[in-house]
């Protein structure tokens, strides 16, 4: 057969396969799911002040930047550009394009190369002692028609693969922004806490001094500068564990950045103050929030996908066509390879069908299906965890605020007792116990108000993260725009 001749029929046979495939696919096409999404978010009261807004939110690709904190700014930038949780979240992405390409490549026709040369003589007792050779080369081609679709389905899979993967990657940035700043303020609260609890030592110690002076006087008993001295051990005793959750805190901002721990202890070593809250947040609609996390979309991806792969077990129960041909030279020696008479061709057409496995196959696409249920509903349960996550940090935000406001009034009082109780026992007003009563009680309040006004702070963060903020969408421009067009 000539070579062209075959050649021709191969390509017309592949295009009827391609027009036939084309018209069928087994399998669900997929839908995105319906979200029941509330119009507003529950805890934005009009009582909660300038604070809190149901506006359209701004740009929170660089949410961290609304703290006016340079050194937080800093670290968080360099947490995005040397975190290993980030790196790792790269590399899953090169993974998920790669397998991607690896299931577009089914589509098309498989061709190699090949060459032999032999030469070989006979035994003179048996054959003669002839010596022969043999030369060929040629092109073989194999193709199996998505005459169902399996191919098509597999490639809907991948590509939804690498969306999702590509959603993961913005939520490690999410993620990894969001964790810099938590611990930036642990970090700094727990350097607030070490400050007062240094403090109120020192004033506990001016206290015991005072105690053992009047005692000395023979103006109170031992057991005024026993007691003096009880409290100001156990607030000396506070010290060290506050010291060993900062350097925690500070190990664990090291490891978050990709660095040994201790590298950054001399640019954290200046105390700091806690960031003050924005003026305004504007914190936008429940439709915003679900448009911009990055964490649905992964779900609502991976549900996609696990929707697709339904398709390619279906697919499997179906006949499958594959086409092969091959075309070359054959000749007993080398320069006899160019001759017209050489070549060679060969077309084969090959169709296989399941007839019977027990029920694997029926079984398998039924496998699939339940996957694909588990994946809607962890999509669900995605939605429903972001909306609560909101929720939260929006309670937590407006409640630690009415706390901090109370705690500091609460506080001034206590720290005024305590000043009088202290003037009124070294006039010999009153016994020792209102002066240990009342500098005890400035010791918790405020420790309690440190806390609280780190936890309006943190909760801040909390919600930047609840909102999706901490990327951005590439911008689309006009030229790429045409380039998917």
């Amino acid at each position: 057969m000539n070579p062209f001749s075959l050649s021709l029929r191969i390509l017309i046979l592949s295009t009827m396969a391609m027009t036939l495939s084309a018209c069928l696919m087994v399998g669900p096409d997929y839908r995105p799911p319906a979200t029941a999404e509330p119009a507003a978010w529950q805890h934005i009261e009009k009582s909660a002040g300038p604070l809190l807004s149901a506006d359209a939110r701004g740009d929170l690709s660089r949410w961290w930047q609304n703290l006016a904190d340079p050194l937080l700014t800093a670290l968080v930038e360099e947490a995005l550009d040397t975190s290993p949780d980030l790196r790792s979240a790269q590399a899953r992405l090169r993974e998920a394009r790669a397998r991607r390409a690896i299931a577009a490549a089914d589509r098309f026709p498989t061709v190699t190369a090949s060459g032999s040369g032999r030469r070989s003589r006979s035994s003179k007792e048996t054959g003669g002692g002839d010596t022969r050779e043999f030369y060929s080369a040629g092109f073989d081609a194999s193709w199996e028609l998505d005459v169902f679709g399996g191919v098509r389905r597999s490639l809907e899979a991948s590509t939804a693969d690498l969306e999702s993967s590509k959603a993961n990657l913005q939520e490690a940035l999410v993620s990894l922004a969001a964790e810099t700043a938590l611990n930036y303020i642990e970090v700094r609260t727990l350097q607030n806490r070490l400050a007062i609890a240094r403090a109120n030592l020192a004033i506990q110690s001016e206290t015991l001094q005072l105690t053992e002076w009047r005692a000395q006087a023979g103006l109170v008993s031992s057991q005024d500068v026993e007691q003096a001295r009880s409290s100001r051990e156990q607030t000396r005793a506070q010290i060290p564990a506050l010291e060993a959750n900062l350097t925690e805190a500070e190990h664990r901002l090291d490891i978050l950045l990709g660095k040994t721990p201790g590298t950054l202890h001399e640019r954290l070593a200046p105390s700091g103050i806690l960031p003050p809250l924005p003026e305004r947040i504007a914190v936008g609609i429940p439709a915003d929030t679900l448009r911009q996390r990055p964490d649905i979309t992964a779900a609502e991806r991976r549900l996609a996908a696990e929707t697709a792969r339904i398709g390619v077990a279906e697919a499997a129960r179906y006949p499958s066509f594959k086409i092969s041909g091959s075309i070359g030279v054959e000749a007993l020696t080398l320069s006899a390879l160019d001759n017209g008479g050489a070549g060679t061709a060969a077309l084969l057409g090959n169709i296989t069908s399941p007839i019977f496995d027990a029920g694997r196959l029926r079984n398998q696409v039924r496998v699939q299906e339940a996957v694909r249920d588990q994946a809607l509903v962890a999509y669900e349960q995605t939605v429903l965890n972001a909306l609560q996550e909101v929720e939260n940090a929006l309670v937590s935000l407006l409640r630690n605020g009415e706390r901090s406001e109370a705690l500091a009034i609460a506080t001034a009082s206590a720290e005024n007792a305590a000043e009088l109780a202290r003037q009124r026992y070294s006039a010999g007003l009153i016994d020792f116990q209102p002066v240990l009563d009342t500098q005890r009680s400035v010791r918790t309040l405020e420790d309690a108000l440190a806390t609280s006004r780190a936890e309006s702070v943190l909760a801040l963060i909390r919600l930047y993260k609840s909102l999706g903020g901490g990327w951005s969408p590439p911008p689309t421009t006009r030229k790429s725009h045409d380039q998917n067009q």
